[in-house]
């Protein structure tokens, strides 16, 4: 018979590989510590409906999550953006050929990916807009020259008749086909919670903006647990 590992100690476990993230989110207010979640970015909903917490009466928001989309990834496998959910996923757009701004953005991506490798809870996920020269075979190989694991950091593919719409209108960032060969794309990368709710953007080519979205990831994974015990 399987030992389930007691709720209690995995609470405790994981907060402590949060603690550094979530000590940074603590504010003072009359002498007593408040957690401070982290924003969710773009357009939301004030609802007529209502929830009760701590004796104030709160009007329940629909936030703005990202819309399924599909995508191929390095093994040649379609994939559903919905899969991720249930995931804290850092997510960037890029294309292969860039190699001025990979090169800086990778380094600092895979110094993240290092720290979460054995996180079962983070995945990184890159998506290149530039379909037509990133077929599966050249993200294989862009994925194995970064020495990751597949599952945990994977790179995908998306129809270029969608690609930019999605970078614009769901994840909002800049995102632009200048011709065949160039296009303009963000730096940015983005934090998204287990409901694919965008939490955060950074800067990729950043040290000091790593750090952050390394704090960051802590605090998510702090929200995570307050749920999981909300719902225990």
């Amino acid at each position: 018979m399987i030992k389930k590992f007691p709720l209690k100690k995995l609470i405790i476990l994981v907060a402590i590989l949060a603690l550094p993230g979530f000590l940074y989110y603590l504010l003072q207010a009359k002498g007593k510590n408040r957690y401070k979640p982290l924003p969710i970015y773009g357009p939301k909903t004030v609802l007529k409906t209502f929830t009760k917490k701590r004796r104030v009466i709160i009007p329940d928001t629909l936030y703005h999550t990202i819309k399924p989309f599909t995508m191929l990834n390095q093994n040649n496998v379609k994939v559903a953006f919905a899969d991720f959910k249930s995931k804290i996923t850092v997510v960037q757009f890029f294309y292969t050929r860039n190699q001025n701004l990979n090169t800086t953005v990778n380094k600092r991506l895979k110094s993240l990916y290092d720290e979460y490798k054995n996180n079962k809870i983070i995945r990184f996920v890159s998506i290149s807009i530039d379909e037509k020269y990133d077929k599966p075979a050249q993200l294989k190989t862009y994925a194995n020259a970064l020495n990751v694991n597949a599952n945990k950091w994977d790179f995908y593919t998306v129809d270029s008749n969608q690609v930019f719409d999605t970078a614009k209108n769901q994840f909002y960032i800049n995102a632009k086909k200048l011709n065949d060969n160039d296009f303009i794309i963000s730096e940015k990368l983005i934090l998204l919670d287990a409901n694919q709710r965008i939490r955060g953007y950074y800067d990729g080519t950043s040290v000091s903006a790593t750090l952050q979205l390394s704090d960051e990831i802590k605090v998510q994974i702090t929200e995570e647990l307050r749920k999981i015990k909300a719902e225990n």
